[in-house]
């Protein structure tokens, strides 16, 4: 694990849910993807966000922290060989290859590359 990426919560009201850390919490605003039901908000100068998903969208959403590895397929062995059990197969998001699973205690875990943005 090289870094952190970004962590996950999920929310009942996107909107309500944009308010409060957009005025409340004073974050800044990453990036909003509507069309996902999506909206990520910076904290400082900190590279990774904390991205908020709607429930109704996003069914199975739990707290979850994702972190940066070089490749998701070989660190996937890595952790399949170690008795990681993922909750899905390896999928393709807009920056490269993610993944998530569970710890043994029920706390959501993903990793991710950045793949993509290597090879433009």
């Amino acid at each position: 694990m090289k870094s952190y990426d970004n962590f996950f919560l999920g929310v009942d009201n996107l909107e309500e849910a944009q308010e409060f850390y957009e005025k409340i919490l004073g974050l800044e605003l990453k990036f909003k993807f509507s069309e996902k039901s999506m909206v990520a908000f910076n904290v400082g100068d900190e590279e990774p966000a904390i991205i908020l998903k709607e429930k109704s969208v996003h069914k199975d959403i739990k707290p979850t922290i994702w972190f940066v590895v070089e490749d998701v397929h070989k660190e996937c062995e890595k952790l399949a060989d170690k008795g990681v059990t993922f909750l899905t197969e390896p999928f393709s998001i807009m920056t490269g290859m993610a993944v998530e699973f569970e710890d043994p205690f029920g706390n959501r875990l993903g990793i991710t590359d950045y793949t993509r943005q290597i090879q433009k």
